[in-house]
């Protein structure tokens, strides 16, 4: 079952968040806390939404899909850029990733969004293995640039 987040889940999407910080060998990165994530997703100017994999046996959160609306110039519409997907190791293979993007999918496709898009590691291939199996293709033209911390406080107070 795929169910919109409520406030109550903050705490499972945290620790959530956490293990796929470390299966992605940067738990040190992983600085946010139940508080900002409480705001983020439900405060008075939400910046990003999340969904839920539950189990239908026994009502564990097993997964979460975390997102926020971007914007396309070329195509003239909004899209969906997912942040997190996760499923926990001992549930995967039941559907739950699928489920989840296919709620993500239905979302765009309802709201007349034009796409749905979101990065994965180079060297995560039994991720890339998963989506190219839903039809998801890579935008190997394209490469991600970021600005943080002291690069990005250096640039802002110019």
């Amino acid at each position: 079952m795929i169910r919109a987040a409520t406030v109550e889940d903050v705490p499972a999407i945290h620790s959530m968040i956490r293990e796929l910080a470390e299966y992605e060998k940067a738990l040190h990165e992983a600085k946010a806390t139940e508080e900002q994530l409480r705001e983020a997703l439900f405060g008075e100017r939400p910046a990003a939404y999340a969904h839920l994999a539950v189990s239908d046996e026994d009502g564990e959160v097993v997964g979460f899909a975390l997102w926020f609306l971007n914007f396309s110039t070329w195509r003239g519409v909004h899209g969906v850029y997912l942040e997190d997907l996760y499923v926990r190791p001992e549930r995967r293979g039941g559907g739950h990733g699928k489920a989840l993007l296919a709620r993500l999918a239905r979302i765009c496709v309802e709201r007349g969004y034009g796409r749905l898009e979101w990065s994965v590691l180079n060297w995560n291939a039994p991720s890339i293995a998963f989506y190219e199996s839903l039809g998801a293709r890579p935008q190997d033209e394209w490469t991600v640039y970021r600005l943080t911390d002291g690069a990005l406080a250096e640039l802002g107070g110019a």
